[in-house]
């Protein structure tokens, strides 16, 4: 099971520790859901989902406000003795002395944040999901194209590096060189990663490594992209048949998600980064609803009709 440490969830959502006495090291996130423990603080603890991130809004803090001290009490250390992870009060809420004082007892983090509740649960869940999805990591290059994440594969030397380099050139947007992290977030979506000792770096044979954030500057990189299509070079075989028409889609698979895969034959003089910025362009325009093969097809059909008459 993958995990995620509550110091870097700290760090990436800029949160607040109230109690710096209380240590944060170790404590490790298994759960990409949150809870809010309204029913929880109301003294009702079936099904209490103790290990995931707990956050109090505004409405459990106005609630806590209107109970009895001996009740509160009484919940709260029902709560607060669970094996809870971390509460984070939202929307410039704070805890009470009560709360604090059980915090440090049982050695619980309390974080704040100013975001309001929804906007800090959809940002957690969003992060979490992304960190904590089943993930692979696979031998290409990622490049951002006009929006489209296009992933590059191919044989080690065929040049994938040299054809991202063209694209970074021409304004487009380096996500990973070499290794390619792939996080499954949803049944439909694919995140690529660098890892973070590779990040930003791509190397050139005869040259070495270079760094493109340094030299081409922030622009032209980028941490996490969705991949939305797969480019595959090959060499050219004369006795390959390739698709000329693209009528028929093909497909590549990572952790059960399909991705449109094209296969691209390399030879002398073709420009690669020309053939995937076309291809990425093309897969933008069939997802808006128009597709230059089957109009085509469309065009062939209506004038063998109209010669048949």
């Amino acid at each position: 099971m993958k995990t995620v440490t509550l110091n870097k969830m700290i760090d990436k959502l800029g949160l607040k520790n109230l109690i710096p006495e209380v240590e944060t090291d170790g404590i490790e996130i298994h759960s990409a859901e949150i809870n809010r423990p309204a029913l929880q603080l109301s003294g009702y603890f079936e099904h209490f989902a103790c290990e995931r991130v707990q956050i109090i809004g505004y409405v459990e803090y106005s609630y806590l406000k209107s109970l009895d001290a001996n009740a509160k009490m009484e919940n709260y250390e029902r709560f607060m003795s669970s094996n809870i992870p971390c509460v984070i009060y939202a929307s410039r809420t704070e805890p009470d002395e009560e709360m604090l004082d059980l915090a440090k007892k049982y050695h619980k983090p309390l974080l704040y944040s100013e975001r309001t509740t929804s906007s800090l649960m959809a940002e957690i869940i969003r992060w979490l999901n992304v960190e904590l999805a089943p993930c692979i990591s696979i031998h290409g290059v990622l490049v951002d194209v006009y929006g489209e994440g296009v992933l590059i594969m191919g044989e080690s030397g065929i040049g994938k590096s040299e054809a991202a380099l063209e694209l970074l050139k021409r304004g487009h947007r380096l996500i990973t060189d070499d290794v390619v992290e792939i996080h499954k977030v949803s049944d439909d979506t694919l995140v690529g990663t660098s890892p973070e000792i590779t990040r930003h770096f791509i190397e050139l044979r005869g040259i070495g490594i270079i760094d493109v954030k340094t030299l081409y500057g922030v622009e032209s990189v980028k941490e996490t992209q969705t991949i939305d299509m797969v480019i595959k070079l090959e060499e050219w075989d004369k006795d390959k048949e390739y698709d000329r028409l693209g009528l028929n889609e093909e497909y590549t698979e990572f952790l059960g998600n399909k991705v449109i895969c094209h296969s691209i034959p390399i030879r002398p003089g073709r420009n690669l980064a020309i053939i995937v910025e076309a291809a990425a362009v093309n897969h933008r325009q069939k997802k808006m609803g128009y597709n230059a093969a089957q109009e085509l097809y469309r065009r062939v059909q209506e004038s063998i009709n109209k010669n048949k008459r």
